[in-house]
């Protein structure tokens, strides 16, 4: 079974969206003998430098195509030029590469499967606009496809008026190897935020979060609160977030650590045991989700899937980011049920996580697969993977 995985962005870009990617096509390359590969996109949005157009990223070929226009909407018709012999094509967000194949079914004749990631109501921009779009040019591109698949219960709410009959929910998994057990073994007043420095995630609202932490504690370790915001700019800068943070009076108690790797932020995790998120909005939650695998407790946003996440597991402070009086109220009194509380939390953190897999995750994708290609006449049976060194010494199609 040949998959073509067509998405934006991907490595050596960082996100939730090019992680969700890399998993599932490794582990379909690794455990399912799937011959799985990328294409994306030659250019990481905000970057002036060309990506190699061929790569091997962790096993799985990679192939780059030059794009225009917008961030919001790249525009790349060489896509067409690179299908291949793929037995089916994955298109991951719903872009360009949505509407395009859509649009040209007819003509690549290709079995379409799509994963939503949230669709594009990430932030309020242009919210009436991108309404109006999805009413009309995503309900109609939907009909090309033979499944959509919702990455999250909540985009399964969004997605079913429009896509119903041919909509299916399978949540994204984490890396349970990546940051499993590496919270801090000793309980701190440390919350770490990471990931992309974007609008919709509010990042600035943790600093009147942590000055209300830092005045409020029971006694006098209250102080103590400390903050680490780790990741990458987007559309909001580490001056931006520094400027919000010296005019929250906490400058002096955050710490910002940009683009760190893997290892480093496994290192900064370790001096945390909370971890906080006050997003307007979330397609799944990843980061919410590796941090509960590393033992982190989440401080968040009342919105669905981190409201479901704290349901699910039953660990997490879940509050309206409109009132971080009531948020801080609620940390400040689980803090204040002591250090063995904490830890006994962290364990359950680190438990919980298990069931969020991407081992189970990419096995559905495959049944899916499989039922797909079976309703085109096709034969779904899988191909052996190539072994490491061989798909080392292969280009991507």
């Amino acid at each position: 079974m040949k998959i073509l995985h067509i998405v934006r962005q991907f490595s050596p870009s960082v996100g939730g969206l090019e992680d969700s990617v890399l998993s599932l096509a490794r582990i379909q390359r690794e455990r399912l003998g799937i011959d799985a590969r990328v294409l994306t996109l030659d250019r990481i949005f905000g970057q002036p430098d060309r990506l190699a157009p061929t790569e091997i990223v962790q096993g799985v070929p990679v192939r780059r195509i030059p794009w225009r226009g917008s961030t919001r909407y790249p525009i790349a018709p060489a896509v067409f030029r690179h299908l291949g012999d793929a037995d089916l094509v994955h298109v991951h967000a719903i872009d360009f590469f949505f509407d395009a194949l859509a649009l040209t079914r007819w003509l690549h004749r290709r079995p379409l499967v799509a994963s939503t990631h949230g669709g594009f109501f990430h932030t309020q921009a242009l919210h009436t606009i991108k309404a109006l779009w999805f009413g009309s040019v995503t309900r109609a591109s939907v009909r090309a496809y033979d499944r959509i698949v919702a990455c999250s219960h909540s985009d399964a709410l969004m997605f079913d008026r429009i896509a119903r009959g041919r909509l299916t929910t399978i949540e994204n998994g984490i890396n349970q190897d990546k940051f499993r057990n590496a919270a801090s073994g000793a309980p701190t007043r440390t919350i770490i935020s990471f990931g992309r420095f974007s609008r919709h995630k509010q990042i600035d609202l943790l600093f009147p979060l942590l000055a209300r932490l830092r005045a409020g504690g029971p006694d006098a370790a209250g102080a103590d609160w400390r903050l680490i915001v780790a990741g990458r700019p987007a559309d909001q800068t580490e001056h931006e977030l520094a400027a919000a943070a010296r005019a929250a009076g906490v400058s002096d108690a955050v710490r910002f650590v940009i683009a760190p790797t893997d290892t480093e932020l496994r290192a900064l995790l370790g001096q945390a045991s909370y971890y906080g998120c006050l997003s307007r909005h979330e397609g799944f939650g990843l980061a919410a989700v590796e941090a509960l695998s590393a033992g982190l407790i989440p401080i968040v946003s009342d919105i669905v899937p981190f409201r479901r996440l704290v349901a699910q597991t039953g660990i997490g402070i879940v509050g309206s980011a409109d009132d971080l009086d009531g948020i801080a109220r609620d940390v400040l009194a689980a803090r204040a049920q002591g250090d063995d509380h904490v830890r006994a939390v962290r364990d359950q953190a680190v438990a919980a996580a298990a069931a969020y897999d991407w081992n189970d995750v990419a096995r559905r994708y495959a049944d899916l697969y499989r039922d797909v290609l079976s309703g085109a006449g096709k034969d779904p049976a899988p191909v052996q993977a190539m072994p490491v060194d061989a798909a080392q010494r292969g280009t991507p199609s």
